[in-house]
């Protein structure tokens, strides 16, 4: 089954081009959305509460902080 990753991202993100890097090395095709341009996806991380960048959209889900930690997403990614 495929699951449809996003990587909800700004400029100059430091933790969003590591994350991004890592599901790259790891073989996974996912979107990246500018929250600065994607009035959409801005309002969708304003639903869910989230205020900063990276948050990572795994299917219905959306992960952010503690849970993007290499250990943690590995896990949430079934590696």
């Amino acid at each position: 089954m495929t699951r449809r990753l996003v990587v909800y991202t700004t400029p100059l993100c430091a933790p969003c081009e590591v994350l991004k890097r890592i599901l790259a090395t790891e073989g996974f095709a996912f979107e990246v959305k500018d929250l600065l341009v994607d009035t959409e996806a801005a309002a969708l991380m304003e639903r869910h509460g989230i205020r900063s960048a990276p948050a990572l959209g795994i299917d219905d889900e959306v992960y952010t902080g503690e849970d993007l930690r290499p250990e943690r997403l590995m896990v949430l990614l079934d590696l």
